[in-house]
């Protein structure tokens, strides 16, 4: 028997390993928040209406003027400059139904810069061509080691004491365990600068029934197969203990390991207020194995009892148009 898991790791409060949060079929969302709360095998205070001063879970709008000049009529701080940058490499996909507005600049309070150091050896490929092998081995220690079903992804880990900070313009992918190092596929503009991103498990389990003819054997046997990897960026590239910390869903890096490539997610926006919204109330559905990402409010999150029927329903209408296509000579029937 096999389902489909999503294993969610945290950003790195602890050094323990990774363990499986959520196990559910294929066909079922997932749903992430961008609270630290998504990862339940950190030990957290209890919970406490009243806010903390230094709570990560609180949000402050940013102070900005959406109508003024165009950023050549007045000087532009380096957090404006990024957004903008982020603007210029990078579009996000909203809803057509949605009114998006313009991006609000501000300043950040906890925000840390971190030191650019040019790469001279990153090759990227473009497409679906074969790796490019390199002829010299790198130090793993440098990298950060990301281990998938089919492959070791190494992206280069600039040193920072939150060991959270990936450089985008250095990465290599190997045979599991191997030492035979090549360029992978880079299926979309990475970032050219520093940027803090959480990591999270997208995989599945094998599982091995209880024997029946052998009763003092293993009860069961699990298999974890991680299929794909999410590096979500830290908005703002603000730091773990940061008390604005919060994830930033429209910023989504998908590592493949049946292709060995990476690639930027396409995120749509369905939250009313668009880019002037609480980030904080941002829920994220991830669908279609990995392959359909769609933020949404937090209010409009279904129940698992919902999600299942509705699942269920479209798998019996599915089925039952197989079965009445077999009685018919026209494609869809009108039976609902």
């Amino acid at each position: 028997m096999r389902t489909t898991t999503l294993l969610l790791s945290p950003p790195p409060f602890s050094s323990k390993p990774l363990t499986p949060t959520t196990v559910t079929t294929s066909s079922q969302p997932f749903f992430h928040s961008p609270s630290p709360l998504a990862f339940p095998s950190l030990n957290l205070k209890p919970f406490s209406l009243t806010p903390l001063p230094n709570s990560p879970f609180v949000v402050r709008a940013d102070d900005g003027d959406a109508d003024g000049a165009g950023p050549d009529d007045y000087d532009m701080d380096d957090e404006e400059l990024e957004e903008v940058d982020n603007k210029k490499d990078f579009d996000i996909e909203y809803d057509t139904l949605v009114s998006a507005s313009s991006s609000a600049s501000g300043s950040g309070d906890g925000e840390d810069d971190i030191a650019i150091v040019q790469s001279k050896s990153f090759v990227s490929t473009r497409g679906w061509d074969s790796e490019t092998v390199v002829d010299y081995r790198i130090n793993e220690d440098e990298f950060h080691k990301i281990s998938l079903l089919d492959c070791d992804f190494f992206i280069r880990k600039p040193p920072d004491p939150d060991n959270d900070v990936y450089d985008f313009r250095e990465m290599y992918v190997t045979p599991p365990d191997t030492d035979v190092y090549a360029i992978p596929k880079v299926l979309a503009p990475m970032p050219q600068k520093y940027i803090r991103c959480a990591k999270s498990d997208f995989g599945i389990y094998n599982v091995t029934e209880p024997p029946i003819d052998a009763p003092r054997g293993p009860m069961y046997k699990t298999d974890r197969e991680i299929q794909k990897v999410f590096l979500t960026k830290h908005y703002r590239n603000r730091r773990l203990g940061d008390p604005e910390f919060i994830l930033d869903f429209e910023e989504i890096y998908v590592i493949d390991s049946k292709t060995k490539s990476i690639t930027r997610a396409k995120v749509l926006v369905t939250v009313p207020e668009g880019r002037n919204r609480d980030r904080k109330k941002d829920l994220l559905v991830i669908r279609d194995n990995g392959n359909s990402f769609k933020i949404i409010p937090v209010s409009e999150r279904e129940d698992p009892s919902t999600v299942i029927e509705k699942e269920e329903w479209a798998k019996t209408r599915q089925d039952m148009e197989r079965h009445l296509r077999k009685l018919r000579d026209f494609p869809v029937s009108n039976w609902f």
